[in-house]
């Protein structure tokens, strides 16, 4: 009997050890491999412009070499209220990193952006590669004045 028994035990053992067939199964599947994810710090599909001033009432815009810190701070509170839900200064979240923004995009540009997204989303090409990358994303319009935008695009610059 203890014969039979080891003889057993020891069919099972080979038997578990041999190849395992997977079994496939229509419908949902998951894979939980951890994936490595790229930090982004610019966006790699939309190209710089520096040229393009966007669509609205901001043109040909130019920054004093100095900061206005007045104003600065004015920005910065205004974009922690309304801009941080969708943007960071170095990492790209629901919007782009707007760290060194003015090397990508004209002050005109960005103005223009900030004071009216419906219209650059709608007519501007950059504007519209970005709605793309952003997996169509709509910035909304926060109705800021004149003098708000121009105190965020300060701001902007402190990044």
């Amino acid at each position: 009997m203890k014969k039979l028994l080891s003889m057993l035990a020891i069919s099972v053992l080979i038997a578990s050890c041999g190849e395992k067939k997977e079994e496939k199964k229509d419908g949902f599947e998951m894979n939980r491999a951890k994936k490595e994810v790229k930090a982004e710090t610019a966006s790699e599909g939309v190209p710089v412009d520096l040229d393009n001033d966007g669509v609205g009432p901001f043109k040909d815009i130019t920054f004093s070499s100095d900061i206005d810190a007045e104003l600065a701070a004015a920005g910065e509170a205004k974009y922690s209220a309304i801009c941080t839900a969708c943007h960071m200064a170095e990492q790209r979240m629901i919007g782009p990193a707007l760290k060194g923004v003015y090397e990508r995009r004209s002050p005109a540009w960005v103005m223009n952006m900030i004071k009216n997204p419906d219209g650059m989303l709608k007519e501007d090409p950059i504007a519209k590669a970005l709605l793309k990358e952003y997996n169509n994303a709509i910035m909304l319009n926060q109705n800021l004045s004149d003098d708000e935008t121009r105190a965020v695009a300060e701001y902007l610059r402190t990044l």
